[in-house]
């Protein structure tokens, strides 16, 4: 059964690692919680290393810039892996052919641009026309603020008659930044798999995105096993169940994309329909509390 926890330190001594979702957990998509910003700090005065693990279709430079410009300090975190890493091992490795359509905003275009030096070598990578492409690289709508899923099923047949290949840089469905709901790329995604197109999906839950959280830690030294390991996320179906499909205790954070279900203290998630509404998740996370602290 899922323990309601206070606090993050009442439980932190167990765990040499911290998987530790950002929007939702450690800010809001425009400001940080500053008690969660705390709880990542103290969980490394204790020895244990913290690593920032996103479905941000960006690349890790990206998304710690963006930290830094929201005021996060260094000493919060050891390493970011995002799902724009992951996605874009993939792509430079011509998991989708090598001329590609890009559907997403402009500012994910770090994708394309900022090459990690192991990568540097694959052959050239174009981005083409929709009516040209081999396959897509999909970041998000091309609006996130306008546009829904629905917008893009045209193209979207038009690209599962033609065989082509999703790779889905972000799995998540939705994102609240603020008090604003918005698409993300995994609704697309799922769209076009329902439409019957073949997708690849890099971050939480699917493998990928673990792995290079793996290997970056290693390439620092650091090994560890899965049962030294906490993942904390508000996700159910990409953290939690990332978590659970690797083997790994999960710390279910109430108070971000499910906060309306618990209660009206966001705080303080209400047992009662916290539990009933795990159980008909089919998901039982070792812990929950209502906003990382």
């Amino acid at each position: 059964m899922t323990e309601i926890i206070e606090t993050l330190a009442g439980i932190g001594a167990q765990y040499d690692v911290l998987y530790c979702d950002l929007w939702g957990c450690l800010h809001d998509g425009r400001a940080l919680y500053p008690e969660a910003v705390a709880a990542l700090q103290g969980f490394r005065r204790g020895g244990g290393t913290v690593v920032l693990m996103t479905n941000a279709p960006r690349t890790r430079h990206a998304v710690e810039r963006r930290l830094v410009r929201m005021g996060l300090p260094r000493d919060a975190w050891d390493v970011i892996v995002s799902s724009g890493d992951a996605t874009q091992e993939a792509m430079l490795m011509g998991a989708a052919g090598r001329r590609l359509w890009h559907l997403g905003p402009e500012k994910d275009e770090d994708l394309f641009t900022e090459i990690p030096e192991a990568l540097a070598g694959q052959p050239p990578l174009l981005r083409v026309p929709f009516d040209e492409a081999e396959g897509i690289i999909c970041t998000g709508p091309f609006d996130d603020c306008a546009d829904t899923p629905e917008d893009y099923r045209g193209r979207f047949l038009s690209a599962k008659v033609r065989g082509l290949t999703m790779l889905s840089a972000n799995p998540d469905i939705v994102v609240d930044v603020g008090e604003t709901r918005i698409y993300c790329a995994g609704a697309l995604a799922q769209l076009y798999a329902d439409m019957g197109g073949a997708v690849m999906s890099f971050g939480k839950p699917h493998p990928p995105i673990y792995d290079l959280a793996r290997r970056r830690l290693a390439a620092m030294g650091i090994s560890y096993d899965n049962d030294q390991v906490l993942a904390v996320g508000d996700g159910i179906l990409t953290d939690i169940a990332g978590a659970q499909a690797e083997g790994i205790d999960a710390l279910f954070v109430t108070g971000g994309l499910e906060a309306s279900r618990f209660g009206p203290d966001v705080q303080a998630p209400e047992a009662a329909p916290l539990l009933a509404w795990l159980t008909g998740q089919t998901r039982t996370p070792r812990y929950a509390m209502g906003r990382l602290r």
